[in-house]
């Protein structure tokens, strides 16, 4: 019988299933602590990179002019987007794809060595560097900042067609403005653009991504921009690896368009006179010129013509540096609205107040008649007995030989726009007259809304001057004198006024003496046409001046037209009775760089062309300002422009309203 022995214990199997053991609990462990202590962060986080809130753009409102017309609509618009999160998280990877992606886009990837912002203009150009933009979004990797605006269909195509090569490179379908008429009404509309870095952090605080949202940069577009911007909606949307979108999940918060508005603007008027404007301009071989058209009896403005013009549809989708820098080294300031924003010596169109101040304070009436020789010799305050002292001032009729307006009331004054009335009229003479004085002439500007803000609903409004001895002390650490005084009496000297100024001024003459605030926007209307805010014409005050007096100075005004040496007879072709005010402005230019004055050959300072006016005569519909920069005489370079722009309004068949 054979003895069977057990086999030894091999204690290295054992060893080995213990181990197997141990790792299983461990696993196991792991598994629940991933699942059940921290499943939910986990799952979090696997949903952050599976799921993505995604915008949805509010359609901007759209704008009409006063008869319904569109100005302003949106057309859909392909752009390049970038999920920070989704980019190649190697270093080198990430540098390569967002390089090959600023070829092909055309962009930055990295900022010059001097760099920087000054206008809304440059902050609708090209954009920010690709790396900079990047780095401004890493607070919010998963959200998409827009790179590039208005790519052609090709460029989109190739980057969806290849999106595994591009991860976290999405085409995204967006809109963008289009101004129909471009540079007709690009001063009044003005354009949009990228939020301006310097006010980034304004508009985070009003709801913006400044990464990808537009805003309104000037014109209307940045003065109703709460109304036009409307509600972003969003949508929870499931991604692929690469961050694009594969589906929307559950129910999605739509989008409010904005508000639409219609203007006061008379689209058909308004591109008349810039054709007549523009017209003259070449003419003359001048380059700069404002028109402007008021309903005198509501403050709302019918055209505003500022030349030179731009294309505001160049800064849609980001304008060139080329182009910009086109556009800003332009002597002639295109990019400046010139009828609210341009300070200009106003000339006899000032006298307007002049007149009104004289009579009502009595220093002057209707029968009141002062002497015009030629030349008025101001005497030496030191010396008044010593003829070779005084100091000589012009009107305008004055010439070597001798011309001279003679005997003239105030009727007559302003009809034939004599300087020398009016220098007395604000200065006095010797101790026979006593004129106005600055301080009742400033006063008077002051009220019929010289030297401040209108309000219109436009940015860039700028405020004019009207001097004061306190100013004049203050600037030049001079005492005013009695030239001062005579100067400011005709509009020259220290005297400053925007072209909005001057028609406003015309306009409150032709309504008895109302002062509206000019208004671009008529009303804000919802996506439906319904009417949400209607403006009212809002007064800022009623002069006191007399209906009495008020009616002389427009006699004065008919009398430029139809009186014996009128300055603006070229009206009187006009088929309805107009009345108006010529101004012939001296201003200082220095081309040459000497540090004096240019003057022509007969040693005259440069002047700038004016005109206000109003028709009809005894129930006014249209207030007109027209300023010509370095036109000539007021009579020759600005009345015919408004004696056709009068022609045409009263000519013209009304247009119906657009439905």
């Amino acid at each position: 019988m054979i003895n069977q022995r057990k086999a030894p214990h091999d204690w290295r199997l054992t060893a080995y299933r213990g181990l197997l053991l141990l790792a299983l609990l461990v696993l196991l462990g792991q598994l629940g602590r991933l699942q059940v202590v921290q499943g939910a962060e986990y799952q979090q986080a696997a949903d952050v990179n599976r799921f993505r809130l995604a915008a949805d753009p509010a359609p901007r409102g759209v704008i009409y002019d006063r008869r319904g017309f569109q100005l302003v609509r949106n057309l859909p618009l392909l752009s390049v987007a970038i999920v920070p999160a989704y980019l190649p998280e190697d270093p080198q990877e990430r540098l390569g794809l967002l390089t090959r992606l600023a070829g092909l886009l055309d962009l930055r990837l990295r900022p010059p060595l001097h760099e920087g912002r000054d206008s809304a203009a440059e902050a609708a150009s090209s954009g920010a560097p690709l790396l900079e933009v990047l780095e401004e979004a890493a607070l919010a990797p998963y959200s998409p900042v827009r790179i590039k605006s208005e790519v052609t269909r090709e460029v989109a195509l190739l980057l969806d067609e290849q999106h595994l090569d591009w991860p976290g490179v999405l085409i995204q379908v967006d809109s963008e403005r289009e101004y129909i008429h471009g540079a007709v009404t690009s001063h009044v509309l003005g354009f949009t653009g990228p939020v301006p870095a310097d006010q980034a952090d304004s508009y985070k605080e009003r709801g913006y991504n400044p990464n990808v949202d537009s805003v309104g940069l000037t014109g209307v577009e940045y003065a109703f921009e709460k109304d036009l911007r409307g509600q972003n909606g969003q949508k929870l949307v499931e991604v692929d690896v690469a961050g694009r979108e594969v589906r929307t999940v559950g129910e999605p918060q739509p989008a409010l368009p904005g508000y639409n508005l219609r203007l006061t603007l008379d689209l058909d008027l308004q591109t008349k006179i810039t054709e007549l404007l523009s017209q003259q301009l070449k003419a003359l071989g001048k380059k700069q010129g404002v028109v402007i058209a008021l309903d005198p009896q509501t403050g709302q403005v019918l055209a505003m013509v500022s030349l030179p013009a731009y294309d505001n549809n160049l800064f849609t989708g980001g304008i060139s540096t080329e182009e910009l820098r086109a556009l800003q080294r332009d002597p002639a300031r295109p990019l400046v609205n010139h009828a609210i924003s341009s300070m200009l010596p106003p000339g006899s169109t000032y006298k307007l107040v002049v007149a009104s101040a004289g009579l009502e304070e009595g220093v002057v009436n209707s029968g009141t008649v002062l002497h015009c020789g030629g030349i008025l010799w101001l005497p030496n305050r030191y010396y008044p007995e010593d003829p070779s002292l005084a100091q000589p001032f012009y009107c305008w009729i004055h010439t070597e030989y001798g011309g001279s307006h003679g005997s003239l009331s105030i009727v007559s004054a302003l009809g034939q726009s004599c300087d020398n009335f009016f220098y007395q009229l604000g200065g006095g003479y010797r101790t026979y007259f006593e004129g106005l004085g600055v301080e009742r002439i400033g006063q008077y500007a002051e009220l019929f809304g010289m030297g401040a803000l209108s309000g219109i609903d436009l940015p860039g409004e700028t405020t004019g001057l009207v001097p004061s001895p306190k100013w004049k002390r203050a600037n030049y650490r001079e005492s005013w004198t009695t030239g001062d005084t005579y100067n400011m009496s005709i509009g020259q000297g220290y005297v400053l006024s925007t072209p909005l100024q001057m028609v406003n001024l015309a306009a409150t003459v032709a309504n008895g003496g109302t002062l509206y605030r000019p208004q671009v926007v008529n009303e804000v209307l919802d996506s439906e046409g319904q009417v949400v805010r209607a403006f009212a014409p809002d007064v800022i005050r009623t002069v006191p001046v007399s209906a009495d007096n008020l009616a002389i100075v427009r006699q004065g005004m008919r009398a430029a037209v139809v009186g014996s040496g009128a300055t603006a007879y070229e009206l009187r072709s006009v088929k309805v009775a107009a009345a108006g005010k010529t101004g012939t402005a001296e201003f200082f230019e220095d081309r040459n760089k000497d540090g004096l004055p240019d003057r022509d050959s007969e040693g005259h300072l440069p002047t700038h062309a004016w005109f206000v006016g109003f028709a009809p005569f005894d129930d006014p519909e249209i207030a007109l300002v027209v300023f010509i920069y370095g036109g000539g005489q007021g009579s020759a370079a600005a009345v015919p422009v408004g004696r056709d722009i009068f022609a045409y309004y009263f000519g013209r068949d009304r247009v119906k309203e657009s439905p």
